[in-house]
């Protein structure tokens, strides 16, 4: 009597030339994008001591990018599904370029802070918008492996972009920490060439069509832009799997950045990590993370959205707690724990995308993805500043509190594992 055979998983379907190249230029926006963000966390001690400004100025200058990228986010939302995808992210990413060669030509601290702030409000907006023209142009079945693309962009700039970043900041002397900005902006040229020469045109998005034929059937009564806009926004919000979809995504990004900004600080003061060895941590971190991510794009595909965010997210919580409970420890032992939390978060961040994309109304999936990025941000900089009012740093540079910051981290992670369940897929 033969055993019976256990079913196989069904093969996925192969990924046609034309999204690969898609997904490789969209990755590309994206990764200028984490590296302006990432880098300034790693340059902070170079930038207090040349500009003569204290902790919480630094602080200022981090958190004024997510603030303006949430309220550039819901002013976007209102206006983002009335034009074409191609046109409005080659205008945001133009304009986040030059926001980004800004920073380098600041004067001094003001100068800086404005420019961080428009770097942050065309850059947020931007990334919502790379995220929806994902859900426009890739089919369900292949949102997971899309999503180990974008987080591939995660992955190679803090295995490359970081490290390039901080190597350029301290080996020329001319332009010290206004390398990195410079560098950013270059690759925005390159890459903003190749989405105008491969980005597809495409028609108006299905809400910019929506609205065009209900301003023709309205005789003499035409919707105005602001009318439709609002209309947008509400439509979006009455919504009760895309308020879900938001909550979830914000638990998420909150608990990311209850952790993340501190975590060199702690490592150089408590954990006594050699700051020496930051861009070593950042290129092993990274490296790990471009081989897993596609790897997890491919299990979110095959085992579906809600099982892989249950699963991924799940094992988050272990280096969560083991990152912010270390103490003075050999450098290879924080190397493997770092590395640890890097992979980790970034694999749950791939079913997360997959999840809030599959979430979305087609005609609103634009002015959905703005709200969602903008209050994601507002997430990230309400993360930080609790985690900001938990920990304590002494004389000696050794902090204190930064495992209450990760059980708020983990408390907010269970709560998204919870929420991840209330969400429902449209395609």
């Amino acid at each position: 009597m033969t055993a019976p055979t256990q079913p196989t998983a069904p093969p996925l379907s192969p990924m046609p030339k034309a999204e690969k190249r898609l997904l490789y230029i969209l990755a590309g926006i994206q990764l200028t994008h984490i590296v302006d963000f990432m880098i300034m966390m790693p340059i902070g001690p170079m930038l207090m001591r040349d500009l003569g400004i204290e902790s919480h100025q630094f602080g200022l200058l981090v958190s004024s990018y997510s603030l303006t990228a949430a309220v550039a986010g819901l002013l976007c939302a209102m206006f983002i599904d009335r034009f074409g995808r191609k046109r409005a992210l080659l205008t945001l990413y133009a304009l986040f370029a030059l926001a980004t060669l800004a920073c380098a030509l600041a004067p001094g601290y003001y100068g800086l802070l404005i420019a961080r702030s428009l770097a942050g409000a065309f850059g947020g907006v931007m990334g919502a918008l790379v995220s929806t023209v994902v859900g426009d142009q890739i089919p369900p079945e292949r949102r997971g492996r899309a999503g180990g693309y974008m987080a591939a962009s995660f992955s190679i700039a803090t295995v490359a972009g970081v490290p390039l970043g901080l190597w350029l900041a301290n080996h020329t002397p001319v332009l010290t920490w206004r390398a990195p900005f410079v560098f950013v902006a270059l690759l925005c040229v390159g890459l903003g060439w190749a989405a105008y020469k491969w980005l597809k045109t495409g028609a108006p998005s299905p809400a910019a069509l929506e609205a065009n034929k209900h301003k023709a059937s309205e005789a003499g009564a035409p919707v105005s832009a602001l009318q439709g806009a609002w209309q947008r926004i509400r439509d979006t919000l009455a919504d009760p799997v895309h308020r879900w979809s938001m909550l979830f995504g914000c638990l998420t990004m909150f608990a990311m950045f209850s952790i993340v900004p501190f975590i060199t600080i702690f490592a150089t003061g408590t954990v006594k990590f050699p700051e020496t060895m930051l861009p070593v941590m950042y290129l092993i971190g990274g490296a790990c993370t471009l081989i897993t991510s596609r790897w997890v794009g491919r299990q979110t595909d095959r085992l579906g959205k809600r099982k892989s965010f249950l699963i991924f997210g799940s094992l988050s919580l272990i280096p969560m707690i083991i990152v912010t409970h270390m103490q003075a420890a050999p450098v290879w032992v924080y190397l493997i724990v770092s590395t640890m939390f890097f992979v980790a978060s970034s694999a749950r961040m791939i079913p997360m995308m997959a999840l809030m994309n599959g979430a979305a109304s087609p005609p609103l999936r634009g002015t959905f993805m703005s709200l969602s990025a903008s209050f994601q941000q507002a997430a990230m900089g309400l993360g930080a500043f609790v985690a900001g009012h938990i920990v304590s740093v002494d004389t000696s540079g050794v902090m204190h509190q930064y495992n209450v910051a990760g059980y708020v981290a983990a408390a907010a992670m269970l709560a998204a594992l919870w929420v991840s369940g209330r969400i429902k897929q449209r395609g």
